[in-house]
């Protein structure tokens, strides 16, 4: 089954809890930028015609520790992200009828 592309934005508000912004993007028209601000800040950007995602470091002030291990680990899952991607276009590819989903678990 194909679907048509799209953004899925979500708010939950909680009396009890700070509101809960959720961003999903399911389509190929994002735009995926990382650089550095005149003002010595890095930063990484996710874009589609409907939502923005931007991240940077902690309280917009210097690079922290925490800040490093937040860049590996959105490094290591976008490795991780794309490896997958490569894996499941290829065996789409090739024919090889069914799909493994991550962590190789048939696909139900």
């Amino acid at each position: 089954m194909s679907r048509d592309p799209y953004t899925y934005v979500t708010v939950s508000i909680d009396s009890d809890e700070a509101p809960r912004v959720g961003i999903s993007f399911y389509t190929p028209g994002l735009r995926v930028t990382s650089g550095v601000l005149d003002s010595g800040r890095p930063f990484l950007d996710i874009r589609s015609k409907t939502a923005d995602v931007s991240i940077s470091t902690t309280g917009a002030g210097a690079v922290t520790s925490t800040d490093l291990e937040i860049a590996r680990q959105l490094f290591n899952a976008a490795a991780s992200y794309l490896a997958d991607c490569e894996r499941l276009h290829h065996q789409h590819s090739s024919g090889s009828g069914s799909a493994a989903l991550p962590g190789d678990q048939a696909a139900a």
